[in-house]
């Protein structure tokens, strides 16, 4: 089946899915969401997959872009929760997604602030993280060993770093992704091309016929089954989806669908520096936070030339917002760990832009920071939420939120098949492409270069009015939002955005009047 998204076939499947009564309905469309989709659908089962807004509206597109083994889980005891990431890291790295996640360096500066007993002990976490690649069974090729390396090689690979009482860096190797928001479109178009209907702008307004809904009342229908009230918020339509089972994967907001869900979100804060900021940076950066014997900064250069440093780990009281903002207090505490290992001080106003997530965590005494990344399953009344975990395990969440979904409404089923299916674009890359495509949109990049040929148009970063028409016909963009804030990122730097709108308005422009 075709995986292209775009709004003719939102359109046909909207009527549809009216109409029709699914094995599964998820709610949610991010990684963990639209991985459910692609989950149910590779085994058979009938799929509507909505979300309120676009694909990685929420929490999925504001990571620190790393796909990674555990290894501070690892350093708390956690176990399990290592090995788990290890083995996704290296499904996502070998299997499903080689064209989007890879391997990358990361240093960790050993400055006077890290005393010996300290690098000893970061060498030996990251041994021990050697050690579960190894039983991921992740070949060495591919994330190589940890290594230390004396002050002049560390300087090579980031020549920002400041001198003065510079004993090396100790090095090691994980994964990154190219864009998380891409990941998600990925499954999610991979979910389509396996039958699944994948509807954004389809806001659940409540879940119906079990136990969860506030509205059922004594006079409701028991035989009714579950399902959930729809708004196509494009429209204002209403109408029901029918379901045998429902699959709440909406992270932070899991507990607005489902009462029994007790969170305690944290927020996550990035920034976003200009290009040019740190000049020569090759590697990622660890830096560790003062007063923290196992927490990191991290500080990651992005092949548009921008570089990301987080990450917070701050609790959120109050009502989940849309979209998080980053508060001043977070931009100066990155900024002062930043600058404690640099020879130049990056300044505020080379802040270009900044961006938080909120972590769906379990509720739980104790710092958030502090509170394990390991997700849960919870199934009632029809319904099975899947909350806590991170990006890297979104495919293990997914199934075993399908392994419950399967059991608990008596499905019929084939096994879990996603360890070996390839995402959209997973396959070889074409030659004769130019890089930036290549490195993109992976087998796909020939279709692309073709509309960027008649389409050469410039509209930031590099990307092109080609570029958002592949968007818009095959990726599920439907505004000007989807475009710039998470099929390019270019909205991550306003200034950067409010160029590119003109452009953008007027692709969209030309399509409806097609």
């Amino acid at each position: 089946m075709d995986s292209s998204l775009n709004a003719a076939r939102r359109s046909r499947e909207l009527r549809r899915v009216a109409e029709e009564r699914v094995d599964v309905l998820v709610v949610g469309l991010g990684a963990t969401g639209a991985g459910a989709a692609l989950d149910a659908a590779s085994r058979g089962l009938s799929v509507a997959a909505i979300d309120a807004h676009d694909l990685a509206f929420g929490t999925s597109r504001w990571s620190s872009k790393m796909v990674h083994g555990g290894l501070r889980y690892l350093a708390k005891g956690q176990v399990g929760v290592a090995y788990e990431s290890a083995v996704e890291r290296g499904i996502l790295l070998r299997r499903t997604a080689p064209h989007l996640a890879r391997a990358h360096p990361y240093m960790l500066p050993l400055t006077p602030e890290v005393s010996r007993g300290q690098a000893a002990l970061v060498m030996t976490g990251y041994r021990l993280g050697d050690g579960l690649r190894a039983a991921a069974r992740t070949p060495r090729r591919m994330l190589p060993g940890p290594s230390r390396l004396n002050a002049a090689r560390a300087r090579t690979l980031a020549p920002v770093l400041r001198s003065g009482g510079l004993r090396g860096a100790l090095l090691s190797w994980d994964g990154r992704l190219l864009d998380d928001a891409r990941l998600v479109v990925a499954i999610a178009r991979t979910a389509a091309a396996h039958g699944a209907r994948v509807l954004t702008r389809c806001r659940a307004l409540r879940l119906t016929g079990h136990s969860a809904d506030p509205g059922a009342g004594p006079g409701a229908d028991p035989g009714a089954g579950p399902g959930a009230d729809v708004r196509d918020e494009l429209t204002g339509e209403e109408f029901t989806i029918r379901a045998r089972v429902v699959i709440n994967a909406t992270g932070v907001w899991a507990g607005t669908l489902d009462p029994q869900v007790s969170l305690r979100p944290s927020r996550g804060s990035h920034l976003v520096l200009e290009p040019g900021t740190l000049p020569g940076l090759i590697a990622g950066m660890h830096v560790p936070l003062p007063g923290e014997s196992n927490r990191f900064a991290l500080v990651l250069p992005q092949p548009d030339g921008r570089i990301y440093v987080g990450l917070t780990d701050e609790p959120v009281d109050g009502p989940v917002p849309d979209v998080p903002e980053v508060p001043e207090e977070d931009v100066r505490t990155l900024l002062e760990v930043l600058n404690g290992v640099l020879e130049v001080p990056v300044a505020r106003e080379a802040v270009a832009g900044a961006y938080a997530g909120l972590r769906p965590l379990l509720a739980a005494d104790g710092r958030t920071a502090d509170l394990s990344r390991e997700h849960a399953v919870f199934s009632e009344g029809g319904v099975v939420t899947v909350v806590g975990g991170k990006l890297t395990t979104y495919r293990r969440m997914a199934e075993d939120a399908v392994d419950r979904a399967v059991s608990y409404g008596n499905l019929r089923a084939r096994r879990c098949r996603t360890r070996r299916i390839p995402l959209v674009g997973a396959g070889p890359r074409p030659s004769g492409v130019p890089p930036r495509l290549a490195e993109r949109y992976g087998s796909e990049a020939e279709a692309v270069h073709e509309l960027v040929k008649r389409h050469p148009e410039e509209v930031g970063l590099g990307f092109t009015e080609g570029d958002l028409l592949w968007s818009v016909l095959h990726e599920g963009a439907l505004d000007e939002g989807d475009l710039l804030d998470r099929r390019t990122r270019i909205g991550l730097v306003g200034r950067d955005r409010d160029r590119a709108l003109p452009a953008t308005r007027d692709v969209l422009e030309r399509l409806s009047r097609a």
